[in-house]
């Protein structure tokens, strides 16, 4: 089959590779049908995550349809069409049990790798590099799903492919942004980054009762579908100071809830921008977390910090002594896509909100380098680019 393949940092190809089979009882193989683009990928692509290895498959955000199933599996037969969480859990462990899917314990055959780094292992992850399990991704004609029962949901019928595939990851994403924000009717939710988990932190934010949504990026494309599509208002932060901003539009007091959908590679200007550079090109610093500080600086005294834009390893110059003495409240961590994609895929369903709108470009896997180029630069309005293999 063919593959869109990491070959070395910002160079993607498409190869041919062997087709995926049943290793266990409880996978299923599908037919890709569309698989998308993410900004987690650019960590990645850009050499951030040195786990990846040349020939591995990316892609983690995708749908399609079963064509095989193994002796264990109870939920799917041939021909149903699904969505899949990018996150690969077990549904047994100790924390699936108690809806922490992305910590689950038995889905990383790697985890000595992130065990160095983080103290403990998650869950394995589509197309996420070796430390995540080395899985292979949906940038493919077709996909291994383990534990399938846990991780697949059939779509309901009569809904568009364009309108179900971001329930796969960047609308639970944003939705589990909203809800780790403790949003509550008459929140002002501040929202950092307006790519594709930015915005749908921005319908999740109205699902869950804010008053206000205010959010902050530097393309005029996305300010521009936020405030359309998402009804926000909107703050440029190469035009305006963020801080002051924010605090003009909430009478001083600043934001209740805070959302990073951005992680760790901020863009920004000034000293504090070029100081994370440096560092991360000396390999002093592994992220860049301009947002982060910007958070904590911004929300409320007593407030809420909600963090779903990736972070990889060791920050600098958090100001956690504001952090401490304003009371605030951190909530983060990968998407825990199957407690959430079935409540999802009813509020597509029912019209409540329709992610469509984040699909700016169609292209087939083989220009899958020119796709993430256009991704990676923001050419053409490009939100988001679908793979069709």
């Amino acid at each position: 089959m063919k593959a869109l393949c990491y070959n070395n940092v910002r160079d993607l190809r498409v190869e041919n590779i062997p087709d995926p089979a049943i290793i266990s009882p409880k996978d299923m193989i599908i037919r890709v049908t569309l698989s998308s683009v993410c900004g987690s990928d650019l960590h990645i692509i850009n050499g951030f995550i040195p786990t990846v290895k040349s020939g591995d498959v990316l892609g983690h955000e995708f749908m399609g349809e079963v064509v095989e199933t193994g002796s264990e599996v109870r939920k799917f037969v041939k021909g149903d069409r699904v969505v899949v969480s990018s996150v690969i859990a077990c549904g047994e462990c100790h924390y699936c049990q108690h809806d922490s899917f992305s910590l689950c314990d038995n889905t990383n055959p790697n985890a000595f790798m992130p065990e160095k780094m983080y103290g403990d292992t998650m869950a394995g992850i589509f197309g996420y590099t070796h430390a995540f399990g080395g899985y292979s991704g949906s940038h493919a004609q077709y996909i291994r799903i383990p534990f399938a029962d846990i991780g697949a949901f059939k779509v309901p019928e009569g809904l568009h492919d364009d309108s179900v595939i971001f329930c796969s990851d960047a609308f639970p994403t944003g939705y589990m942004a909203a809800d780790m924000a403790d949003i509550k009717p008459g929140s002002v939710v501040a929202i950092w980054g307006c790519g594709g988990v930015g915005q749908m932190a921005i319908q999740s934010a109205w699902l869950m009762g804010a008053e206000r949504v205010i959010a902050i990026d530097k393309e005029p494309y996305r300010l521009r579908m936020a405030r359309e599509k998402g009804r926000a208002e909107t703050i440029n932060f190469e035009e305006a100071d963020v801080l002051e901003a924010l605090k003009d539009l909430t009478g001083g007091r600043g934001p209740d809830c805070c959302i990073d959908a951005v992680g760790m590679e901020a863009s920004g200007s000034g000293f504090g921008y070029a100081y994370d550079k440096v560092k991360q090109w000396a390999k002093l610093e592994n992220d860049r977390p301009l947002v982060l500080r910007d958070a904590i600086m911004a929300c409320r005294k007593g407030g809420n910090v909600s963090i779903v834009g990736v972070y990889s390893g060791f920050v600098d110059k958090i100001p956690m002594g504001a952090a401490m003495n304003k009371g605030l409240t951190f909530k983060m961590g990968q998407m825990h896509g199957q407690k959430y994609i079935p409540q999802l895929l009813e509020y597509v369903q029912s019209g409540q909100v329709d992610p469509s709108f984040l699909v700016t470009h169609k292209m087939g896997l083989e220009q899958g380098q020119e796709g993430y180029d256009m991704f990676t630069q923001k050419t053409d309005n490009c939100m988001r680019v679908v793979f069709a293999p």
